[in-house]
């Protein structure tokens, strides 16, 4: 079970077996996360955010909730969380247009080329961009309809294990985001990682 790196700035993906498990390491405490899950076989059908929160029946996942494919299969659940569960699942991935809106110039890495990027590596490929669950990502909201942008509230080395339901492909992209303050103050990507537990493992 040895830790797999995401680095900084990039993405990775891995093959979960039904039953087996997944440890998310957020190894500074200030790096956000995104991942996507996608049914082994049937790319098209892939961990939902607008789905899961119906089923789930809240915003964001806490231990024990079961978050659910655009065709309202059960996918993964959050089987634990040492990070504070504070996660996103608002928030699309970053991609050029919104660097390019945030005033950068030319190229820029982001989460949407990281997913198809790492999905690429293991032969796969994806047909669209599916909104990811953001690991670690701190963005509270008010009643009056505002959002904002924090950094996480997890600190080094804590964790959240995710359970596969069905046979599936998790990607994990270290977000680049390096101009609003999401991967901590310093606006710094960093390096994260993740261990594939076998099944049974809980």
């Amino acid at each position: 079970m040895a830790e797999i790196l995401i680095p900084a700035r990039k993405g990775k993906a891995t093959w979960l077996a039904r039953g087996g498990s997944v440890r998310v390491i957020n190894t500074p405490g200030s790096q956000v996360v995104d991942t996507w899950a996608f049914v082994a076989g049937e790319m098209d059908e892939c961990m939902s955010m607008e789905h899961s929160r119906a089923a789930m029946n809240r915003l964001t996942p806490k231990i024990g909730d079961t978050l659910v494919t655009n065709h309202r299969r059960p996918i993964l659940t959050l089987h634990d969380d040492t990070s504070g569960e504070v996660h996103d699942t608002f928030i699309a991935a970053c991609d050029r247009w919104r660097y390019e809106g945030l005033g950068v110039e030319g190229f820029h890495d982001n989460c949407e080329d990281n997913l198809h990027a790492a999905l690429k590596e293991l032969g796969l490929k994806a047909p669209k961009t599916p909104s990811p669950l953001n690991l670690f990502m701190n963005i509270p909201w008010q009643l009056s309809g505002e959002i904002d942008w924090k950094p996480p509230v997890s600190e080094p080395k804590s964790f959240v294990i995710l359970r596969a339901e069905i046979d599936c492909v998790v990607v994990f992209s270290a977000c680049p985001q390096d101009i609003i303050p999401i991967n901590g103050v310093g606006c710094t990507p960093k390096d994260a990682h993740f261990e594939v537990l076998e099944p049974g493992a809980f």
